[in-house]
């Protein structure tokens, strides 16, 4: 009898006698595996219209007509498993599911392939919601994870050290974010900025302030001392008999022109004089033209001609004695006149 396909006894139905005798003998495989078969290729039921299973019978060869009753086509969320296998009735449309209707999980890490943006984590792997390695926490996203984090509340986008602590170029314990003078000479006091202290606020910081206690609202010069009405340029010399600046001039007149260009407003007459060697008419226009090279000078550097003349006294207004060498090197010079503050 086994081998062959069972022809019902008595119709559809039969005693589970019948079966129960039929289920002892050693069949061959049932054109449908793990269920017997009608000679029509039908599966038996019983009376009570369930599906008779062989003793072969395994998961995977359940079908939906069988198991739950419900037809194979019912299938709800798309994914190939009959509703009455589907342990995942809801699985989104186009994702792999297993056996069971749900969604593969091809690394065995506890997130779905569609979710997994880490699709290769090694088996074992403590990841994050979204498959990826779990690392330690970095509250202020520095780069620097929480207990190595010295500087726990670092601001975003500033660069830290190893000990996630804000970067302070200059060592001048003002941090990068905070410091608006990033480039203070190694040593120096600032104030809460990072700039250079000036404690006088004349606008000559205190390591190069001469003058340290000057009043407030005072002009001052490159040394931060109040200037006088009339500036000795001293140092500024010209080759013999001409208006050609000499020696260390330039690097005078560049610090002139820098405490200058603090007072846009102020408006200056550079005044030219000589010793009484040679004739007044000739040391007169040498005056000019010195004073004028001065003017010539400054205007180059960014000055305003508007706030600038020149004017050439010659022998007019002597400093010192013109009977001694030393006298006469004293007489030639330049001043500026301010004629207006």
């Amino acid at each position: 009898m086994f081998g062959k396909k069972f022809t019902p006894l008595l119709g559809v139905a039969i005693s589970v006698a019948v079966m129960s005798a039929a289920t002892t003998s050693n069949a061959a495989a049932n054109d449908i595996p793990g269920y017997w078969t009608t000679t029509s290729g039908e599966v038996w039921r019983n009376a009570s219209g369930q599906c008779w299973q062989t003793q072969s019978w395994k998961p995977e060869h359940a079908i939906a007509e069988c198991e739950g009753d419900k037809p194979a086509s019912n299938d709800s969320d798309m994914d190939g498993i009959a509703d009455g296998l589907d342990s995942c009735p809801n699985s989104k449309a186009d994702v792999k599911v297993d056996a069971r209707g749900c969604e593969l999980d091809s690394d065995g890490d506890g997130v779905v392939d569609s979710l997994d943006r880490c699709p290769s984590t090694p088996a074992g792997t403590i990841v994050t919601a979204n498959g990826c390695k779990k690392t330690a926490a970095d509250s202020d996203g520095d780069g620097i994870v929480d207990s190595e984090d010295r500087c726990p509340g670092t601001p975003s986008g500033a660069a830290v050290n190893a000990s996630g602590c804000e970067l302070d170029s200059d060592n001048d314990g003002i941090v990068n974010s905070k410091d608006r003078c990033p480039a203070t000479t190694p040593g120096v006091k600032v104030n809460a900025t990072g700039c250079v202290l000036d404690s006088d606020s004349d606008g000559i910081v205190d390591s190069l302030d001469d003058c340290p206690g000057t009043g407030s609202g005072q002009k001052v010069d490159a040394k931060g001392c109040e200037m006088g009405e009339v500036i000795a340029l001293k140092g500024v010399t010209f080759a013999t008999s001409s208006d050609q600046l000499t020696g260390d001039s330039s690097g005078i007149l560049d610090e002139v022109t820098e405490t200058l260009k603090r007072y846009p407003e102020m408006v200056i007459e550079v005044a030219g004089y000589t010793d009484n060697s040679g004739s007044a008419s000739m040391n007169k226009a040498l005056s000019q033209k010195r004073a004028e090279s001065v003017v010539r000078y400054f205007t180059a550097k960014g000055l305003s001609s508007a706030n600038l003349s020149a004017k050439g006294h010659g022998i007019e207004s002597p400093i010192a004695d013109n009977n001694t060498a030393a006298g006469r090197a004293q007489n030639r010079r330049v001043e500026l006149h301010i004629i207006q503050q």
